[in-house]
């Protein structure tokens, strides 16, 4: 661990397209709609061993480097002060979980803009907890000044050559089949089945590049970087500011790229599919079980909407809440996304024997795939999604996974159909 943080976030001017100005392929991003956190650099870094309290031992590391950061923060909005991007294993027995402080985050929303940079003092120069506060904000205003990266040019991904990971299709699909044999006999309700596609480029892949396809895009979802995990996810576990929290729940998928009738009609037959509608009526319960006991408030839609992206379709309902004043100061936005993790949307229901039967049934370790991934502030504020539509990238080489959820009423070859269509964002991303 480093030694104490000294943190300064300062007012910028608009910078324009954030994820254009990361200075290197090393790249830690979080954008919607344009606005949000992109970072680069390392602070300071901690990875997690694999286990079921990763995330409370991500928690709590965090908090001993932010409660002890000496911080000048003229901005003070959620993702100003101290910053850590994080990439969590899906699985808990699954080595990999990360938290990364950047040396630099540029910021916008609202129509603010911000530039936080970050010092790790080495830990024979820390100070003393009783130093003077002027102290640390002469050592804050001391810190060099950061300078925002002039956009450059970037090679895109060439002589891309594909294969299929450690399940071929057809075996996928039977795969599909046994999962379905067990919900028939009653040992679950529903499993998420996982299909793995590799890639190898000529030379190294940039991530920068995957990242400015997927914001253009896929302007609706959080375009997200952190640690090679790079990706364009639709699906928000959990956002707080303050005491409010969201939730954004997606289950039940249909394409949604041919004509403005074709895709009404999917849409519509979705809306109506009883097998969608119980898929995505578990993973609402899992939100409700998760965060009503952590709240003073909670509403959450009665009935799923049409959420509409540029390749697919999904039912999406919304949760609002206000966190208990008891639960606040407990719970930042990560320890929230660990209560929700993982939901039925992506391991299933019963949800230890689902994890059980994805062990079996997939052949190979998910990692950080469709585990939480997002970012918190020292003041417990952040955003945490799933990612989803994302590939892990190491040098010339990505590894790209797709699942889909298994019910009684499941069909392999469109399950199949679905997993493909859910590849593309990273395969368009790939290929330009």
């Amino acid at each position: 661990m480093p030694g104490r943080l000294v943190v300064r976030t300062s007012r910028v001017a608009d910078p324009g397209d954030l994820i254009g100005r990361l200075p290197s392929p090393a790249a830690l991003a979080w954008v919607r709609r344009g606005d949000g956190l992109v970072g680069w650099g390392n602070a300071a870094s901690i990875t997690l061993p694999a286990g079921p309290d990763r995330f409370a031992a991500g928690e709590k590391r965090l908090r001993e480097l932010f409660d002890s950061a000496l911080v000048t923060d003229e901005v003070d909005v959620p993702g100003s002060g101290p910053v850590a991007f994080g990439s969590f294993t899906f699985d808990p027995t699954s080595e990999g979980s990360v938290l990364v402080i950047p040396r630099a985050v540029l910021g916008r929303a609202d129509g603010r803009s911000w530039l936080t940079t970050i010092e790790a003092l080495p830990e024979s120069a820390a100070l003393p907890e009783s130093a003077a506060a002027d102290t640390f904000a002469d050592l804050a205003r001391e810190l060099p000044d950061a300078t925002i990266p002039e956009p450059m040019p970037l090679e895109p991904p060439s002589g891309l050559r594909w294969s299929d990971g450690r399940l071929t299709p057809p075996a996928w699909e039977k795969a599909v089949a046994m999962a379905v044999e067990a919900i028939h006999a009653d040992q679950l309700r529903k499993v998420v089945l996982a299909l793995e596609l590799n890639v190898t480029a000529a030379r190294d892949i940039d991530s920068r590049v995957l990242l400015a396809r997927l914001a253009d895009r896929y302007p609706d979802c959080y375009t997200f970087s952190c640690a090679g995990m790079v990706g364009a996810t639709p699906e928000l576990y959990i956002r707080r500011t303050g005491r409010k929290i969201y939730s954004l729940v997606l289950a039940g998928t249909v394409p949604a790229d041919g004509s403005p009738e074709q895709d009404a009609a999917l849409g519509d037959a979705l809306l109506a599919s009883a097998k969608n509608q119980d898929e995505h009526q578990y993973v609402v319960a899992d939100v409700r079980t998760a965060l009503r006991p952590l709240c003073a408030d909670l509403t959450i839609d009665e009935h799923p909407f049409l959420l509409k992206l540029a390749n697919v379709q999904h039912l999406a309902t919304e949760v609002h809440g206000e966190l208990a004043a008891g639960e606040a100061a407990k719970h930042s936005a990560l320890s929230l996304a660990a209560a929700v993790h993982p939901t039925a949307a992506v391991c299933g229901t019963p949800t230890e024997t689902a994890m059980e039967l994805i062990r079996e049934l997939e052949g190979m370790d998910r990692a950080r795939y469709s585990g939480p991934v997002g970012w918190v502030d020292g003041k417990g504020n952040g955003e945490w999604g799933i990612a989803l539509r994302c590939g892990e990238i190491s040098g010339r080489h990505a590894r790209l996974i797709a699942g889909c959820g298994i019910v009684a009423g499941s069909v392999p070859a469109a399950e199949l159909a679905e997993a493909q269509a859910k590849f593309w964002p990273m395969r368009h991303a790939l290929e330009g």
